[in-house]
């Protein structure tokens, strides 16, 4: 049986002049421990020192109190307080462990990256290696060799700034060497916000060609940062700036480029983003966004997310209980080849309040609401209603409404709910530049909905759940429809969320009159083996047809589409939604379904849209399209990755992608292909080619811990 042996020798044999400096003692564990002429302890056998938070195993230790050093024999491991690994085959350090030398080293920083070495040569906060090769890869067996490698002469680790200082590397690709820099520098991976390179890629497309990026990345204090990205290729000369801030009451992020391109030569193209969110006094918080380009066909050119219509907006807000206030500006710009800037609405302004009261000597619920808005166009040409004349239309309108609302609820006999709401509708129009409508608009309006609403629950004996709903609806809206234009309430949607309101148009610059009846089921179930399911179906008949619905919005006449809405998930990752309008002759105007199924190794997604012709939505061709996009894990390493879009209407792709990921313990390769096929005669169709690659074990490249293999005797 082993002799366990406690000690505070090493205390016991430091001068006195290393105990003023360090008064916490070393504590010894050995199989054996003897002293020599009172100036040399041996101590051999499973030896275990701890001091000061640095933690040492050996075969066997020897103290000199005359040399005041420590040899030790290995094979030797040190793990100070920081994490950090030192393994080694021989050493000799001071009393406390942490100066001196090491042969035969290997240092483990944050248990990924590896540096092995000759010897090594501890320093207060440096450590020097020399002859080192570092890797963050897994290498199993004497003769193997890792995926990747940089070989150097000298290697400094300076502990306080977390960085790794390289002298003559060479790296190396399956031990086979690619590029040599006489310096390098590289922060070691528990830094997570260092000055130095990023990722970098290659870019490949039919418009640009190949081309390399190379971000760099500048912290400036623990609070803001910017990133440098040139973008190199025979078309274009491309430098990408992002900046970062943090403030103590929110956050700043500004992303602009600036490109000379053979695309179009002589011109500067480039974008300006900008976002941010702050938190102001008594709860209001401040959002704004800022989007430009050179030119319409930028984005689509290099590449980046931004979409076709740009919206740059300010918005001041506060949400509390019995309140919430807004108020926004917005200025869209459209790059669609399709669209006019001058005659679409460029610049909204909208501000919104409203108020929940709890009388006491009133029963339910008393609101007060308000909203002001305006849009401009930049035309100073009056609307005068010639549909092939459009595109110098300048026509403006501000309105403003104000809702007071009463509402209650009550439960009846048999569990039935019983809802009551009245409405007091205070309408504001003015327009300018159309001489097919007033200029200015007034009225007052009334309203009321008498809503009924019968839950039935079913519970089984394991513990299922069932719910049938009907729900009934009366409402009555006075008046007539007031002569201002219809020119915000041009989309309009039928689905669950507006099936009990007193008017489906979505701004209010329009409203239903007369008289409607609602009614719908609703269904839903879940399942003790874990599967939820939910489906509505719904119904509106309403006194008189309303011209402004159009056909897709499944409201056209006095008697609506039938609503179909469900939903299935399950605890297997299978989801299903879908939604659609269908007439009496099972003829859909509009329809949508989700397909999508997940699990540890497969995500799939389907999704299909159908809108059916409508010239009022400016849509003379049925719009109709498949898309799908999925990932499936071949095993631990590879992932592979799809995505496509088909318009059936059209009968072409519109866009598909391929990608494939590879990631392990050491690096992170990502290459993807996608083509988009443009519609639009001011974009060109393009193809792209992307490759990344990602060395783990440095603060740049991130951790990769999780994919640390295992070695098989």
């Amino acid at each position: 049986m082993r002799a366990l042996i406690l000690c505070v020798l090493l205390l016991v044999m430091t001068p006195p002049a290393v105990h003023a400096q360090d008064s916490s003692p070393a504590l010894l564990v050995a199989d054996s421990v003897t002293v020599e002429s009172d100036s040399r302890l041996i101590a051999t056998g499973n030896v275990e020192a701890l001091h000061d938070g640095v933690h040492l195993s050996a075969t066997r230790i020897v103290y000199d109190q005359s040399s005041d050093s420590v040899v030790i024999e290995g094979p030797i491991r040190l793990t100070d307080a920081e994490g950090t690994i030192l393994l080694a085959d021989q050493a000799q350090l001071d009393t406390r462990f942490r100066n001196g030398l090491l042969t035969g080293a290997r240092m483990v920083l944050d248990q990924q990256l590896q540096l092995a070495a000759t010897e090594a040569r501890r320093e207060g906060r440096y450590t020097q290696l020399r002859k080192v090769a570092v890797t963050s890869c897994q290498v199993c067996g004497s003769d193997g060799v890792p995926l990747w490698q940089i070989r150097a002469s000298r290697v400094i680790h300076d502990r306080d700034e977390r960085q790794l200082y390289f002298d003559d590397a060479q790296f190396r690709v399956l031990d086979v060497p690619v590029f040599w820099l006489p310096r390098l520098r590289l922060p070691d991976p528990t830094l997570k916000r260092a000055p130095g390179f990023l990722i970098p890629s290659i870019r490949s497309t039919t418009l640009l060609g190949t081309g390399l990026k190379l971000p760099y990345f500048v912290p400036i204090g623990d609070h803001q940062d910017i990133t440098i990205t040139p973008y190199l290729s025979p078309v274009t000369r491309t430098v990408e700036l992002r900046y970062r801030r943090a403030f103590h009451n929110g956050d700043l992020t500004v992303d602009t480029t600036l490109s000379s391109d053979s695309l179009l030569p002589g011109e500067v193209r480039g974008l300006f983003f900008a976002e941010g969110a702050f938190d102001l006094r008594d709860g209001f918080k401040l959002t704004f966004d800022i989007e430009t380009v050179s030119d319409n066909s930028y984005i689509n050119d290099y590449g980046y997310a931004g979409g076709d219509r740009l919206d740059s907006a300010l918005e001041v807000s506060r949400a509390r209980r019995d309140d919430f206030i807004a108020s926004s500006i917005v200025h869209y710009e459209s790059l669609r080849e399709t669209e006019n800037n001058a005659t679409q609405p460029t610049i909204i302004a909208n501000a919104r309040y409203e108020k929940r009261l709890f009388p006491s000597a009133l029963a339910g619920e008393l609101r007060i609401g308000g909203v002001v808005h305006g849009h401009f166009r930049y035309s100073d040409r009056d609307f005068d209603g010639d549909d092939d004349d459009t595109e110098v239309d300048g026509r403006d309108v501000a309105r403003l409404n104000v809702d007071l609302s009463w509402r209650n609820r009550w439960t009846l006999m048999a569990g039935m709910r019983a809802g009551l709401t009245t409405h007091l509708w205070l309408d504001r129009y003015a327009t300018r530049q159309d001489i097919t409508s007033e200029a200015d608009v007034s009225r007052a309006t009334l309203g009321t909905a008498l809503e009924l609403r019968w839950p039935f629950e079913r519970r089984g004996a394991q513990g299922g759940r069932t719910l049938v709903e009907p729900v009934l609806q009366y409402g009555w809206t006075g008046g007539e429809r007031a002569g201002n234009p219809n020119d915000e309430s041009t989309r309009i949607e039928f689905d669950e969320g507006n099936l009990l309101s007193l008017s489906r148009f979505p701004a209010q610059d329009r409203r239903e009159h007369g008289q409607t009846l609602a009614a719908g089921l609703r269904w839903m179930h879940a399942a003790p083996q874990g599967w939820r399911a939910a489906m509505t179906v719904a119904r509106i008949w309403r006194e008189e047809a309303d011209g402004d619905f159009t056909r897709s919005s499944g409201l056209e006449g006095e008697v609506s589409d039938w609503l179909i809405a469900g939903r299935f998930a399950n605890d297997d990752g299978l989801s299903l939604t879908a939604r659609g309008l269908i007439d009496d002759n099972a003829r859909f105007s509009k329809a949508e379904a989700r397909a999508a199924w997940s699990n540890t190794r497969v995500e799939l997604g389907a999704s299909y849209l159908l809108l059916v012709t409508d010239p009022e939505e400016d849509r003379d061709q049925a719009q109709s399209e498949w898309s799908f996009d999925g990932a499936y894990r071949f095993n631990r390493q590879w992932t592979g990755s799809t995505e496509w879009r088909y318009d059936l209407a059209d009968q072409r792709l519109d866009r598909v992608g391929l990608g494939l990921q590879y990631r392990n313990e050491c690096v992170e390769v990502g290459m993807g292909v996608s083509r988009r096929f443009a519609s639009a005669s001011n974009l060109e169709p393009s193809t792209d080619f992307d490759l990344t690659v990602a060395l783990k074990g440095f603060g740049t490249g991130g951790s990769a811990k999780e994919y640390r293999r295992t070695c098989r005797n």
